[in-house]
C-alpha cells in the first residue's frame, strides 16, 4: 500500500499494461527492439465514446558507421524502419513518430557541412517521404518523420523539420524547429535557424496532433501554442546526451501535458556516434569526437500527471501507448487550468517586454520612500 502511493506520488496515476498479439514479440526478438506498452485510464462519459488511439515512439542507435556513404547509411535505416513500423502495426499503432534527424547521424555537433548537408531532401518529394508513404498507405498508419529538410523554393535552404504523412499515404504537412540550441556540442544554428511555421496542429484521422522538436521542450510558451491550437498529442522528437539534460528529460515534457491538457510523447536518440575529426566544445576541454550518450528513456504522459515506463537507455525500442483523447477534457474540466488562465494580461506584458524601451515591473523600497509626503502617507 505505501509503495502504491509513492509510485503514484512519483508517475502519477496507474497504467496498465497493453495486451498485444504474440507474434509482436517474436518479430520484436528478431529484430532486436525492445517492445514496452502502456495504457492510461480514462472515465467513461455519457455523450462521447471513448476516443482511443495508440501511438508508437521508436528510438533507436544509428545502425551504421557515421562515415558510412550516404546511400548504404540510407538503406540501413530504411531498413530498420521498415522492421520497426511492421511491428508497431502489429501492435496496433495509429500513430508512429521517429527521433529527431532519424534518417542520418546527428552530425550537427561538428560544424562540417560536407557530407552532412547532402542528407538534407524535401520534405513533399524526397526519398524518405516517399518510402514512408508507402509504409503509411499499408498498414493505415499517420507517420511523424523529422529529417534534414532541403527547401527547393528559397534557394535551397535547410531546416530541421517534421514532415506529417497521414495514414493514406498523403503528405499531409510540415513543422520546422521552432528553438535551436547553442549550448556545448549542439552547434546547429551552423545548418539551419529557427523555423518559420509557427505552432502547427495536424488534423487526423486519430486525433489532433503536433510536434515540439527537441530544444522546443525548455520552452514553455512553445508548448502553450501547440494547445492554444487545440494538439490533443504532442510529439517532442528529440536527441540529446545525458551529460547535458538528463535530468531535465523525465520533467519537462510531463510537466507540458499537465499544464496545456493533452498528451505529450518525448522521443530520444540512443547511442553514442563517433564522427572522424575531432570537434571542441568552446569550453577550453579537450577536443573529442563523439557527442556523448544519446540516453533514449523516451516515455509518454498525459494530461492528469500519469507518465508511462520509459524504454531503455541503450537499446532500440518501441513504446506502444493506448491513449483515449476524452482524457484531456475530462482533465480540462477538473482543473480549470485553460479557463482560469490570463492570456490577456501575458500578452500585455510580452508585448512591452519586446520592446526597447521596456522598463521591468519591479517595486523597491527606495521608490516607496520618494512617493511618501511629509504625512508619511503614499501620495
Amino acid at each position: 500500500m505505501i509503495m502504491k502511493k509513492i509510485h503514484n506520488i512519483l508517475y502519477g496515476k496507474e497504467t496498465y499494461e497493453i495486451s498485444i498479439p504474440k507474434d509482436v514479440s517474436e518479430l520484436s526478438a528478431i529484430s532486436n527492439i525492445q517492445v514496452v506498452t502502456c495504457g492510461f485510464n480514462s472515465k467513461g462519459e455519457q455523450l462521447r465514446a471513448p476516443r482511443v488511439v495508440r501511438v508508437g515512439l521508436f528510438q533507436h542507435q544509428h545502425p551504421v558507421s557515421t562515415v558510412t556513404p550516404i546511400k548504404e547509411t540510407r538503406d540501413a535505416l530504411f531498413k530498420l524502419a521498415r522492421e520497426a513500423i511492421e511491428l508497431a502495426f502489429k501492435g496496433g499503432v495509429n500513430i508512429f513518430c521517429f527521433q529527431e534527424a532519424w534518417n542520418m547521424p546527428f552530425a550537427f555537433c561538428t560544424r562540417e557541412k560536407s557530407p552532412w548537408c547532402e542528407y538534407a531532401e524535401s520534405a513533399e518529394h524526397g526519398p524518405t517521404t516517399l518510402f514512408l508513404a508507402e509504409l503509411a498507405k499499408r498498414y493505415n498508419m499517420v507517420i511523424i518523420s523529422p529529417i534534414l529538410e532541403r527547401d527547393d523554393l528559397h534557394c535551397e535552404t535547410i531546416w530541421n523539420t517534421a514532415v506529417v504523412i497521414d495514414n493514406h499515404g498523403d503528405y499531409l504537412g510540415k513543422h520546422r524547429k521552432n528553438h535551436i540550441p547553442r549550448v556545448g556540442d549542439f552547434n546547429e544554428s551552423t545548418y539551419y535557424l529557427e523555423g518559420n511555421t509557427g505552432h502547427p496542429v495536424f488534423e487526423t484521422d486519430y486525433g489532433k496532433i503536433a510536434i515540439n522538436i527537441c530544444y522546443g521542450r525548455h520552452h514553455p510558451l512553445n508548448w502553450l501554442g501547440f494547445g492554444i491550437n487545440g494538439a490533443e498529442i504532442v510529439f517532442n522528437p528529440s536527441a540529446t546526451v545525458g551529460k547535458l539534460s538528463e535530468p531535465l528529460w523525465g520533467i519537462e515534457a510531463r510537466n507540458a501535458a499537465i499544464a496545456n491538457g493533452y498528451f505529450t510523447c518525448a522521443i530520444n536518440r540512443v547511442g553514442t556516434e563517433i564522427f572522424p575529426n575531432e570537434f571542441t566544445s568552446g569550453n577550453g576541454k579537450p577536443a573529442h569526437k563523439d557527442f556523448g550518450h544519446f540516453y533514449g528513456s523516451s516515455y509518454v504522459a498525459a494530461p492528469n500527471g500519469s507518465r508511462s515506463p520509459g524504454l531503455s537507455r541503450t537499446k532500440n525500442g518501441l513504446l506502444i501507448a493506448e491513449l483515449d483523447l476524452n482524457l484531456c477534457r475530462q482533465v480540462k474540466d477538473h482543473w480549470g487550468f485553460q479557463m482560469t488562465q490570463r492570456l490577456e494580461m501575458y500578452a500585455d506584458l510580452l508585448r512591452s517586454a519586446i520592446a526597447p524601451e521596456f522598463i521591468p515591473q519591479v517595486i523597491r523600497k527606495r521608490d516607496i520612500k520618494q512617493n511618501k509626503g511629509c504625512s508619511g502617507k503614499t501620495q
